[in-house]
């Protein structure tokens, strides 16, 4: 039987949760849950995974590390090759995957990276398939916005959106909307 762990550790925006199985030797990230206004990570995760144990781990420790560095805004490289993408529905992965090409400090909409996957009036399934993005951060789900320069939402909140777009240089105006021509796909 295959248990799932999860640890939880702090950043600049509370904390965040990963969730991970260990099978065969082989450590699969299931989960990243962040924290938002209401309701921190951990809760999150005890909510939708109840039988999770508390667990340890060097490459979680180490990745939990990247992702802190990246939250303190530093250009890190974070790899995929710890995430599960089996739990995720075939157009989910090929979304997530575009996504995960959006360079550090570009943006792109909705109906930017539906067009690039060939999903004809496709932005509500690129925007629902990134709010269900297992892997936030991981996976740069903040660099997706809506056509008319507005945020969008996210997962960790839109506080935590704007910042993170901000510390990768991206202007965002007093009305909320993206000021680049750093426009992908």
């Amino acid at each position: 039987m295959n248990f799932l762990f999860y640890t939880t550790f702090s950043s600049p925006f509370d904390t965040f949760t990963i969730i991970w199985n260990e099978a065969n030797s082989n450590l699969q990230i299931q989960r990243i849950f962040l924290s938002d206004p209401l309701k921190n990570s951990e809760t999150k995760a005890r909510e939708i995974f109840k039988q999770i144990k508390i667990g340890s781990n060097s490459s979680i420790i180490l990745l939990s590390q990247k992702i802190q560095r990246f939250l303190k805004g530093e250009n890190v490289e974070l790899t995929l090759d710890l995430l599960d993408f089996d739990i995720c529905q075939k157009i989910q992965k090929r979304v997530l995957l575009a996504e995960n090409d959006i360079p550090r400090g570009w943006v792109s909409t909705y109906k930017r990276i539906a067009s690039h996957l060939g999903i004809n009036n496709g932005a509500r399934v690129v925007g629902n398939s990134l709010a269900k993005n297992p892997f936030p951060i991981i996976i740069p789900c903040h660099r997706a916005i809506r056509t008319n320069g507005e945020l969008g939402g996210f997962q960790g909140g839109i506080k935590m959106k704007r910042k993170l777009l901000e510390m990768e240089g991206i202007e965002i105006s007093d009305k909320g909307k993206v000021i680049t021509d750093k426009i992908y796909y």
